[in-house]
């Protein structure tokens, strides 16, 4: 299990990364577009606009990071952490948008072949330096994003290593310009171009599912699955719907238990479920546990069970007599059927025209009262 770190620490350590990540593509921004236009490389260019998403990128991490650290109010009971995906779905249109313009900037260009600029040692040099910037970048931000549990972070990390990535093409672009190939620059921009649209739409396509509350992975669902069986008292699932939220999952499980167990045995058993799962699994952070005494799913659906007011006015007509003496009564649903369990004090179990009086109006509750297909009495012996 990963270490445990508080809603401060944890915002800290996200804002820690984005800061050094925005810091280190200013300077690259700025180095690589400038020296590209002194080197004459389209590429190294295109690397810099890169550069730059990479520095909106880590804007809108701080932006995100600072709106969904923020604590569950009235308005947001689940806490603020979808700013986080809104934030990464707008940070992944904006690489489409760019990596489609830059891609058709330069193919345009490419039909004056005659007119590309051609690169010298100086961009050679920018882009090898950037590789190594980047990659360190990547494994910076990679590792305060595992800490975290931050999906926004992880995306940023690889925001960072697809910028290492692009370097390494524009490296080999330039390089293969200087042995004589003029258009590998222009090419290997393009492919830039197209990788950050890549990256842009990964990113889209994995914050709709979060958005539109897709389950976990299967394989994290099976387990999820064997751990609630796992536990004593746990009888059988017969729903489990699970979503994430940020960085963190929920979990709804509706598990089945013994019907004749007690409310409270049965809550303690979905308390047990509970605290296994979020101590087991470090993404979950809420379980919602519901306690069935069967697999009642559509039991009941064309027929509306009774109420223990429904089954009290039962009483009151069948057991008038003795109604008066019956200290409580106990409902179970089960099968589609009500079984009641009628309370009465010990003295009446020794009086045999009572308890034949008794037993005759539970046959009859049986017979007019579709619903209900036993009733048992039990004697209750004060001490």
């Amino acid at each position: 299990m990963a270490e445990i770190l508080d809603t401060a620490k944890i915002a800290k350590l996200k804002a820690k990364a984005s800061y050094m990540g925005a810091a280190v593509n200013v300077l690259q921004t700025l180095i690589k577009i400038g020296f590209g236009i002194l080197g004459q490389s389209a590429a190294l260019i295109a690397d810099g606009i890169h550069s730059l998403s990479d520095l909106l990128s880590d804007l809108l991490v701080i932006i995100a990071v600072r709106l969904g650290s923020r604590e569950a109010d009235y308005e947001h009971p689940y806490g603020h952490r979808r700013f986080e995906t809104i934030a990464t779905v707008i940070l992944g249109g904006s690489l489409i948008i760019i990596g489609g313009t830059l891609a058709w900037a330069v193919m345009n260009r490419m039909a004056n072949p005659e007119h590309l600029p051609v690169p010298n040692q100086l961009s050679l040099a920018i882009a090898a330096v950037s590789i190594l910037i980047n990659e360190w970048l990547y494994q910076y931000t990679k590792r305060i994003a595992l800490k975290t549990r931050s999906k926004l972070l992880m995306a940023n990390a690889w925001h960072q290593r697809s910028d290492a990535i692009t370097s390494v093409v524009v490296l080999f672009g330039i390089g293969a310009v200087m042995l004589g190939y003029p258009l590998a620059d222009a090419i290997a921009a393009i492919v830039v171009a197209l990788m950050v649209a890549k990256i842009g739409l990964n990113l889209v396509l994995d914050s709709i599912k979060e958005l539109v509350d897709t389950s976990l992975p299967p394989r994290l669902v099976a387990e999820i699955r064997k751990t609630i069986m796992a536990i004593d008292g746990v009888e059988g699932i017969h729903l489990l719907r699970t979503r994430h939220m940020g960085e963190d999952a929920l979990i709804d499980a509706h598990i089945v238990v013994d019907p004749r167990i007690t409310v409270s045995e049965g809550h303690s058993i979905g308390d047990t479920v509970r605290d296994e799962l979020i101590n087991r699994f470090d993404d979950v952070m809420d379980v919602l546990v519901h306690i069935d005494p069967e697999d009642d799913e559509g039991l009941f659906e064309h027929n509306k069970p009774l109420t223990r007011r429904d089954v009290g006015l039962v009483l009151d007509k069948y057991m008038a007599s003795v109604r008066a003496s019956i200290e409580d009564f106990r409902i179970h649903y089960l099968n589609g059927q009500i079984e009641v369990e009628v309370i009465f004090p010990y003295h009446l179990s020794t009086q045999p025209q009572v308890l034949a009086i008794l037993k005759k109006q539970c046959q009859v509750i049986c017979v007019k009262v579709k619903k209900i297909n036993h009733v048992t009495l039990f004697f209750k012996h004060e001490e």
